[in-house]
């Protein structure tokens, strides 16, 4: 539970650097969308890669079947979801509310968290589950903001986006177990490693340019209880009702009662859509999971 908090301390922190970058003129609406497009075009692109990058051998394929099977089922839930129960919002705030129900930040936490809870086990656990939504987030998750005239358009306008180029490479290299040389990981590691602080600074900057008595917004409020209470509910019960293996329905459950993903507000900020709203879900589905994911945790373990 220590490294869960320090973990969303420590995002808070990023945000923050990222609200006075933005309040004192350091880094512009210019500087903003440059470092967006770092993030979306290069460092997002080498972090996907490289959570491919696990051992995978056909007895971990057999071991974690289960857990796969059951990521996927989840996916395709909140796909469905996400397009069912926003219908009434306008255009730019259901694609957020979209996006978001789709992806979780458990991309971010997943993994640790998992370790944290379920120890190494769970790490390995975790690592796997994270597969369908890592590569759903970048395909009909993208689709959600990259609007094109007609479908073949729009088909081809996401298969060629960097990240969803990024999937292809990392399932490559993890279904082949190719090592790549030391020097292109080592270089891969240290680009990737910048996601997670560069991802929080340009939400700090978005954040910078709201008002904080706006932050109370019931949509908002209504989204975090469908991702942190919801969804989770909707894997928990299913789970133990067909006698899943704990450790399974303990890792699903737990990454699915994961905020909004960072990406959100990345995103709509790129691609002309609501990034203030975006960056609402992100900032307030976090806070309250300081209070859920411990809950949920203890009913898991």
């Amino acid at each position: 539970m220590n490294e869960l908090i320090s973990l969303q301390i420590t995002m808070f922190l990023m945000m923050l650097a990222g609200v006075i970058l933005k309040k004192t003129g350091i880094v512009g609406e210019e500087g903003k969308k440059n470092i967006t497009d770092m993030v979306l075009y290069l460092v997002l692109p080498c972090n996907i890669v490289k959570s491919f990058m696990i051992d995978f051998s056909p007895d971990i394929i057999y071991s974690f079947a289960q857990i796969l099977v059951l990521s996927i089922l989840i996916q395709v839930g909140c796909t469905v979801l996400g397009k069912v129960l926003f219908v009434k919002m306008d255009s730019a705030k259901r694609k957020c509310l979209h996006y978001a129900t789709i992806c979780s930040n458990a991309g971010f936490l997943g993994n640790p968290v998992a370790e944290g809870v379920f120890g190494s086990m769970g790490l390995a656990m975790a690592s796997v589950y994270l597969i369908p939504q890592r590569i759903v987030m970048w395909s009909a998750g993208l689709s959600v903001f990259t609007e094109s005239p007609d479908r073949k358009s729009l088909i081809k306008k996401v298969i060629t986006h960097p990240c969803i180029i990024a999937c292809f490479l990392g399932l490559f290299l993890m279904l082949t177990q190719i090592s790549l040389p030391g020097f292109l990981e080592s270089a891969l590691t240290s680009v990737s490693n910048c996601n997670t602080a560069l991802s929080m600074i340009v939400i700090g900057m978005i954040l910078a340019e709201l008002n904080i008595r706006e932050m109370a917004d019931k949509s908002v409020l209504y989204y975090t209880v469908i991702r942190l209470i919801f969804i989770p509910l909707l894997v928990y019960i299913p789970c133990r009702l067909v006698g899943a293996e704990p450790l399974v329905t303990g890792v699903s459950v737990l990454l699915a009662a994961m905020p909004a993903g960072a990406t959100t507000s990345i995103l709509a900020s790129k691609y002309n859509g609501d990034a203030h709203f975006a960056t609402k879900l992100v900032v307030i589905s976090t806070l309250f999971s300081l209070i859920t994911t411990p809950v949920w945790s203890m009913i898991l373990i």
